[in-house]
């Protein structure tokens, strides 16, 4: 096989795992941008279903266990298996009750968390650092293309058939998707790599700073995701259609930064790339807590927010794939866990911010979280820099 035809199967597997994935985190994040739609459905406060979320958030550190399947080239099992679970998910919630939203969500984000990896580690080991931003930036459009794509679909749907259509026609999507992997992506792809030359061995200091960075940034963003519906209800008193089309315009800008991570980063540089996103987002949140009364300012502010988020976590999943190359699919795995449990404390706390102190407890939150990530990323490069200047005088 020529390295054309090579390079043309897996851009045809990469836009695979980009539409399945799509689905999956259709799934995921309808649930912020409708929770008050949610919480009528389930009679209970924003309160109580973002502290499911954010406990069921902890499923994520499922992923630990596939590192080493990952490192052995099992990446189809791994994401086809993801899928299956996020399917059930929406059927379980279908029962219509606290107690099977918070199953739901448990099964939603052990899915949603091990295929996300999965398909990192697939391109991780299939595309060279030095392309692989591009490659990423694209796998992550799926985040952009789901609420862009997802959030009128879904929400027609709750307006003309309640919410249970929308769980439908998600088992529907995710189902689709599990076909579309199983046909299109290879099975066991076998590879040396540690996990099978070498005993499993502690990841290097220098892959820890960018897991902090990647996990901070992770939890500066859903801080506000999650509070955004009922923010802008409660606030502005926008309807399920205005929620509707907030989540949309949401979804085109991250489309729009996801496709410049992966038509600039590769260029600007990998870790200037998250610098930015981190200050970008933290502008965001600026303009959100200077203007939170009006409608027109929050709106832009929180738009600010989404394009640095985005540019900057996804730019960070290209840092993290190669925080450790001899054991991509253990780093990715531990990368997720540590993000998970950053996700699961700020989702938690955001809620419980937001109920006492409105959109400016979320807002501190945040901004506490980007600042570690800054912090961290600014930190590792100045490591790294002080160890290559002891390398060269030892020569």
């Amino acid at each position: 096989m020529t390295d054309n035809s090579r390079s043309t199967g897996l851009g045809a597997r990469l836009v695979a795992l980009t539409a399945a994935k799509a689905t999956s985190n259709a799934a995921l994040r309808w649930v912020g941008a409708f929770l008050p739609t949610l919480e009528r459905a389930f009679g209970t406060t924003t309160g109580t279903l973002t502290g499911i979320i954010g406990t069921a958030e902890l499923a994520g550190l499922s992923t630990t266990l596939a590192g080493r399947s990952l490192d052995r080239g099992r990446h189809r099992v791994i994401f086809a298996g993801g899928l299956t679970l996020v399917t059930a998910s929406s059927v379980v919630a279908l029962g219509g009750s606290v107690a099977t939203f918070a199953i739901a969500m448990v099964l939603l984000v052990t899915g949603v968390a091990n295929l996300t990896v999965a398909g990192l580690a697939y391109i991780g080991d299939n595309v060279p650092y030095q392309r692989r931003g591009r490659a990423i930036g694209v796998y992550e459009m799926s985040w952009a293309i789901s609420l862009l794509v997802g959030a009128p679909i879904l929400a027609w749907l709750i307006d003309r058939f309640g919410w249970r259509a929308a769980y439908v026609a998600l088992a529907i999507m995710t189902t689709a998707g599990t076909v579309l992997i199983i046909r299109t992506m290879e099975g066991h792809v076998a590879h040396e790599s540690a996990a099978e030359t070498f005993p499993r061995r502690r990841l290097p200091r220098s892959a820890w700073s960018p897991i902090i960075a990647s996990a901070a940034m992770a939890a500066a963003g859903i801080s506000v995701f999650v509070i955004i519906g009922a923010w802008m209800e409660d606030a502005h008193g926008l309807s399920v259609g205005g929620l509707g089309a907030v989540a949309t315009v949401m979804g085109a800008i991250e489309l729009i930064s996801s496709s410049s991570v992966a038509l600039i980063s590769d260029r600007l540089g990998v870790a200037r790339s998250v610098l930015g996103g981190g200050l970008l987002l933290a502008s965001g949140l600026c303009v959100i807590a200077l203007g939170q009364s009006s409608m027109t300012i929050s709106i832009i502010g929180l738009l600010v927010l989404v394009a640095g988020f985005e540019y900057g976590f996804v730019s960070s999943l290209s840092l993290l794939s190669e925080a450790a190359p001899e054991a991509r699919g253990t780093a990715l795995s531990i990368g997720n866990a540590a993000g998970t449990l950053s996700r699961a404390t700020a989702v938690i706390l955001s809620g419980q911010l937001y109920e006492r102190f409105g959109i400016s407890g979320t807002v501190t939150f945040s901004a506490t979280a980007v600042t570690i990530a800054i912090t961290a990323l600014i930190t590792g490069r100045a490591s790294a820099i002080t160890a290559a200047v002891r390398g060269s005088r030892n020569r």
